[in-house]
Formats: C-alpha cells, structure tokens, sequence
C-alpha cells in the first residue's frame, strides 16, 4: 500500500472513531450495548495504532531506497559514500545519524563490490574507513555491534597487516592494493562509505 492509501485509510478510521464519539448519548446505555461500543472504539484505536505503524515503517522504506538510488545496491545492503575525509569516530557517527554504519564487508564478493564502488565514486587511489576496530581488545577485531570480525581482507604479502599495535586500532580499505585491508590510526582523515541493510 502506498503513502496516499494509508493516509486515506487512516483518515476514514479517524473519522468513524469520531462518529462514534460523537453518537454516543450521554445517557446511560444499557451495559451490552455500551459494551459494544467500547470494543468497537478499541478495535478502531487498535488500527490506527497499527496504520501509524505501518505508515513509519513506509516512510523509513522511502527514505532508505532515496539513500540507495544515490549509492548503489548488492544483495541485502546498499552502499552511499562520503568523499568528505574524516576521523574514524566522525565518520562512524555520521553514518549512524543517516540510519547505517560504516560498511563491514562480510565475503569476498562483498569486498571487490565495495572496492569496485569506491573506485567509481570517490576515486581510484582513495581509502575508506571499515566498520571494524580493535579498540578494546589489541589484534581482536570487532565490528560495530561488538561481535568478533569473522571475514578478513588484510594485506598479508607486503606489509602484513594488521602491523600498527596500539597505536592503529581502525581499518580502512585500500583502492590501490586492491580492495586489501590495512590498520590505521583511528585519528586519521579518511572518506568513508555507509552501508544500509535493505530487504
């Protein structure tokens, strides 16, 4: 159903609840009837209840698909960039006040679509920040939600990444070591791309 629709439902619940309201005689009814009425009222605010949600839920779903139409789509999630270079937190928060998070690829093929995507969209020797740190524990890396990073795209022939210690607790994503993934200060300035789950 779209917006206009629920509007339109909601509006004619609104106005039998209303009708009811202002039928009822101030006298006393007998009890059966009064008692009618008064699921009748229940059932109407039980769905407009339900139509208000309903009309939230369409209104988060408009909002997500205008995100994805200005990024781009893979199976399950969509992804936006931000070319605007950031700390590690300032991009993580950003990301958060849009409704997402910072993208956490979780398979390879994930990882060569967001590669691919920020080749296109900020540049072809640009980095991102990952959805991943090791802030809390050294060398144990979490996403966003705290749960343990099961999908791992380090640089491992040249550098051997993760190599920073303490002093390199975030992740970013290289475009130029193909999609490979190095640890860095969280501190530094780096664009970033937001993930958004979508059904």
């Amino acid at each position: 159903m779209d917006v206009r629709g629920v509007w339109v439902v909601f509006c004619l619940l609104l106005l039998a609840h209303c009708s009811l309201q202002q039928t009822a005689s101030p006298k006393r009814r007998n009890g059966k009837k009064e008692s009618a009425n008064n699921a009748a009222i229940e059932e109407l605010k039980k769905q407009i209840n339900d139509i208000a949600q309903e009309l939230n839920l369409l209104k988060e779903q408009q909002a997500l698909q205008t995100v994805c139409l200005r990024g781009t789509k893979i199976i399950g999630k969509c992804f936006l960039a931000d070319p605007v270079k950031k700390s590690f937190h300032a991009a993580s928060n950003d990301c958060i006040a849009k409704g997402g998070s910072l993208s956490t690829p979780l398979t390879g093929d994930e990882n060569d679509q967001l590669h691919s995507y920020v080749r296109q969209s900020i540049g072809p020797e640009e980095h991102i920040w990952l959805g991943i740190n090791d802030i809390v524990t050294d060398e144990h890396w979490v996403d966003q939600s705290g749960s343990s990073v099961r999908f791992k795209n380090w640089e491992k022939e040249i550098t051997l990444q993760p190599d920073g210690g303490r002093s390199q607790n975030c992740a970013i994503l290289s475009t130029t070591a193909n999609g490979r993934w190095f640890d860095e200060s969280c501190k530094a300035e780096k664009a970033s791309v937001c993930e958004f789950n979508i059904v």
